[in-house]
Order: structure tokens, then C-alpha cells, then sequence
């Protein structure tokens, strides 16, 4: 690609998608680059609540993104889908390497976002898509009535934990504590549910089964005790949902742009990072608090530190 962008977005969560509203609005030449489905995590949330903004009852992650993926294109960000494999951030114009081409642009918002943290159990990667999700907008269908387990205790795990009741004969928590860490009013909705059930202080320590799953270990992390549990003989199989955090996408630049401890990126107030004319937004980024609106918001002021940094330019 000959052509030189004001600005290539790396993502396209609700970070990118807003700072490519906000680019493409104040008529700043932008490309925005996604490798798979719009939306990042968001779009595999079935029910979102508290977005300002929002339907008042509630809407799914795809409806939401699927709105602003519309804004995008009303503002006239070029877009493009590609996986980017390498990349030279240093210099005044950067170039992000894909599979089927070279983009180059003056400036770079990074908004990768994260990945499910896996529960590290022997045999898992066995089993992904054959009994264990980290997905349940995805795949509750497949489980239906069917026993269903979700390993977690956050807001993310216990919502989707209530969402997977509506399909499954019954959905038991596993947390590796004795009591939940999502927010109260979540805490309430599931301790009210009739079709859900806690397993507390236990973690998966193998799952097993042929060709799906139908069997996993547990352990006690405080008395040590194991306990086996089988699928029912006349299911075959049960459902294993995993939702316990996650890691920043951050491979493809983590030589060159400073992260912190924990592998997120490090940015002052303004979304810079270490190396100038790159930025970054949203889940990749070290901050206190990752949801949708603090994603959009980092997205549109990095943004706009793109617009104020060509102008002065």
C-alpha cells in the first residue's frame, strides 16, 4: 500500500470503533484494521445494562456494536480485515505488516483488547470446542438441556452463568473462593435463580472424556479433597463455560511499546505510550477499571490527541 493514513486503528472493540468515529468525524484520514468479527468481546455479551445510552431494558453486545459499527462507516473511516503480523512503530511513519499487504499511517491507536485467560487444567486445550467455551452467547445453544458448569466468580462469570439458565437443565458455579466477587445486584439475580447452583474453594483440575467432554477433576484449594464429576450416562456430556479474566493482546508490539507488570500497555492520560504518534485504548491498555464505556472513552480521546497532534503537525 503506497497510501500514507493520519491514522491506522488496530482493532475494532468499542475503542476502535470510537476513535474511529471520532477520527473519521473530524475528517482525519483513517483506516481501521480488524482481523476477525467487529466488536471484540463485547460482541459474545448477551446483555449489557449499564452503557449510557442504551436501550433502557437492556440490548446485546452484538446490537450495540452493530450501532456503532454504522457510525464508523457514516463518518468514512476506510476499512479493512486482515491479520497484521508484524510491525515498525518507530519513525514518523509507522507500518503494520499483514497477510495481505503493508499499511503505513502517521499515527497508530492500538486497541487489540484481551484474550480469555484459560484455566490451565490438564487436557483443556483437548477439549476447546468439544465441552469447554470461554463463549456462552456463542455456544449455550449446543447445551441445551444439558448440566452446564461456569468456572468464575466476577460479574462476567456469574451474568452469563443467569444467561446459560435459559438453556441449560442446570448451570453450577465453580469459584476457587467461598463467595462470589461480582456486584451485588448480579449477586442477587443469581442467588435467586432456582436452576443455579456453587460449588465453593474448587478449581478444575483435569477434564477428560471421548471425543467431548464428560468428565472433570476437582480439588478443594483448602482441604485438598478431589471429587470427580461425570456427565449424566444419558447425556454423554456436560458444558464447561470459562470466565476468569483475561490477557492483553499485545505480542505483535510488545518490543517495542512499554508495558507494565502485568503485559499491559503503559500510557499517560492522553493514551500516548513510549513511542510518539502511538497510542493505545481500551483492554490492552494498564488501567483500574475495563468496561465498555471506559473503552469508548479511551478510544475517542486518543483520537482526538491524533487530530490535535496533525494539526499542530
Amino acid at each position: 500500500m503506497k497510501k500514507i493514513y493520519d491514522n491506522i486503528i488496530l482493532g475494532a472493540g468499542p475503542a476502535g470503533l470510537s476513535a474511529a468515529i471520532y477520527s473519521g468525524r473530524a475528517r482525519v484520514d483513517t483506516l481501521l484494521i480488524e482481523k476477525d468479527l467487529v466488536g471484540g468481546q463485547v460482541a459474545d455479551t448477551n446483555d449489557i445494562q449499564n452503557y449510557p445510552g442504551q436501550m433502557v431494558e437492556g440490548e446485546s453486545g452484538p446490537d450495540l456494536v452493530d450501532r456503532m459499527s454504522r457510525q464508523v462507516d457514516k463518518f468514512g473511516a476506510d476499512r479493512v480485515t486482515d491479520t497484521i503480523q508484524s510491525m515498525d512503530l518507530e519513525g514518523e511513519v509507522k507500518v503494520l505488516h499483514g497477510v495481505n499487504g503493508d499499511y503505513k499511517g502517521r499515527n497508530v491507536i492500538l486497541a487489540t483488547g484481551s484474550y480469555s485467560r484459560k484455566m490451565g487444567c490438564e487436557n483443556e486445550d483437548k477439549f476447546i470446542g468439544k465441552g469447554i467455551s470461554f463463549c456462552a452467547t456463542c455456544d449455550a445453544n449446543f447445551f441445551e438441556d444439558f448440566d452446564v458448569y461456569v468456572v468464575g466468580g466476577g460479574d462476567a462469570a456469574v451474568e452469563e452463568a443467569i444467561y446459560l439458565t435459559k438453556f441449560a437443565k442446570k448451570v453450577t458455579i465453580i469459584h476457587r473462593r467461598d463467595k462470589l466477587r461480582a456486584t451485588e445486584s448480579i449477586q442477587e439475580r443469581a442467588f435467586s435463580n432456582d436452576k443455579l447452583d456453587f460449588i465453593w474453594d474448587s478449581v478444575v483440575e483435569e477434564v477428560d472424556g471421548d471425543p467431548i467432554l464428560n468428565k472433570m477433576v476437582l480439588k478443594n484449594v483448602k482441604t485438598g479433597e478431589k471429587q470427580v464429576i461425570e456427565a449424566d450416562p444419558e447425556d454423554g456430556l456436560f458444558g464447561l463455560f470459562v470466565f476468569i479474566g483475561h490477557l492483553p493482546n499485545t505480542d505483535l508490539f510488545k518490543d517495542q511499546v512499554k508495558l507494565s507488570d502485568r503485559g499491559y500497555v503503559l500510557t499517560d492520560e492522553n493514551m500516548q505510550t513510549n513511542i510518539p504518534g502511538v497510542y493505545a485504548a481500551g483492554d490492552v491498555r494498564e488501567k483500574a477499571f475495563r468496561q465498555v464505556v471506559t473503552a469508548c472513552a479511551d478510544g475517542a480521546i486518543a483520537a482526538l490527541m491524533v487530530e490535535k497532534s496533525l494539526t499542530e503537525y
